[in-house]
């Protein structure tokens, strides 16, 4: 038995209504839909078609039917080249957006609430971490006789920093002077790779290795690690308005795994490099995330440097709607933050 047009069409519509009602569906409903054209009787053989192949589930004897995920899975793969948001909605998206701060962190912040309001679900988005990103600033800040802040401007306008120690006998002429060599040798190299090119700047400054050492200590266990402030969160109560979490234990799991920046970040860099990835249910690695369907999409800053937008929702979420948000907003951020 294959699936043919005519059972697609009916599971596009199945899929459609339960998505907007969360209730079982019935043959009598689709065959009032416009557009489908088929008696309640056909549509019942053709749901006991689908329920057969795996697409519908029936939770209750004499009940209508559900999608399954693997029905799910069929409808977003056919959405893959979804259509344009609505103007309004895209202009919408970018007024807000083009009120950024100064800082990146602002403009990744702002984006979490637009993107968790325009699809009513719960946004996730993780800044370019460190190691992909490029230096272009190195600027040593005197605090006390003793301690520095080490200032990190990448390409991508992410400021990072960290103290480090300094000798006593170090002016604050002397860090100007070391925070210029160090952006010279350091420039446009990513913040990863900079101890390849230590030994050149050590050797430049014997008299100062134990100022580098100690930034080159920072730029390894402070600067290049992840950060909780890396990974924000918006709307992450709005999945609670669904039946599907009325279930308190469900309901705390999930929001527990909103609080692990650590488990959130490592979902949404299991990407395989795709632009766009939906993963549904059970696909989900996280067990808390596999009632939920999760939609990632790629923005990027400049060349080689990336971060992730996405979408946490119910499995009947609508992934046509959601689809066309990310991408207009993950479009939008690559313009935005690349100074486009």
């Amino acid at each position: 038995m294959q699936l043919d047009e005519r059972k697609f069409m009916i599971l596009k519509a199945i899929i459609d209504d339960y998505v907007m009602t969360g209730l079982p569906v019935g043959s009598r409903t689709i065959s009032r839909k416009s557009g489908v054209g088929f008696s309640p009787a056909t549509i019942r053989n053709e749901m006991s078609d689908l329920e057969e192949l795996g697409y519908l589930d029936q939770p209750h004897t004499s009940a209508g039917r559900i999608p399954s995920n693997k029905a799910y899975r069929l409808y977003v793969d056919r959405l893959l080249n979804a259509g344009n948001l609505s103007i309004e909605d895209s202009l919408k998206i970018q007024e807000h957006l083009d009120k950024r701060a100064a800082q990146v962190e602002e403009v990744i912040r702002t984006a979490a609430q637009v993107l968790s309001d325009a699809t009513h679900y719960t946004s996730i988005i993780v800044a370019p971490q460190a190691p992909a990103l490029r230096i272009r600033r190195v600027q040593l800040v005197p605090i006390t006789d003793n301690t520095a802040l080490l200032i990190i401007v990448t390409n991508a306008g992410i400021v990072k920093d960290a103290v480090v120690r300094v000798p006593g006998d170090l002016t604050p002429d002397h860090l100007h002077a070391i925070s210029t060599f160090l952006t010279e040798q350091l420039a446009d190299k990513p913040i990863d790779q900079v101890r390849q090119c230590f030994h050149d700047v050590i050797h430049e400054l014997s008299d100062h290795r134990r100022l580098l050492a100690s930034v080159m200590n920072a730029l390894e266990t402070r600067i290049a690690q992840p950060r909780a402030s890396d990974i924000i969160v918006g709307g992450s109560t709005n999945l609670l308005n669904y039946p599907e979490y009325a279930d308190i234990e469900k309901a705390r799991n999930f929001l527990a795994v909103l609080d692990s920046k650590e488990k959130l970040a490592r979902l949404l860099r299991s990407r395989g490099g795709m632009e766009i990835t939906i993963r549904i249910g059970k696909e989900n690695e996280a067990p808390e995330l596999q009632d939920c369907s999760l939609v990632t999409a790629t923005y990027h800053i400049g060349s080689g440097t990336s971060g992730t937008l996405g979408v946490i929702g119910p499995t009947r979420m609508d992934y046509k709607r959601v689809i066309t948000v990310l991408r207009t907003m993950a479009q939008t951020m690559s313009d935005l933050l690349s100074g486009e």
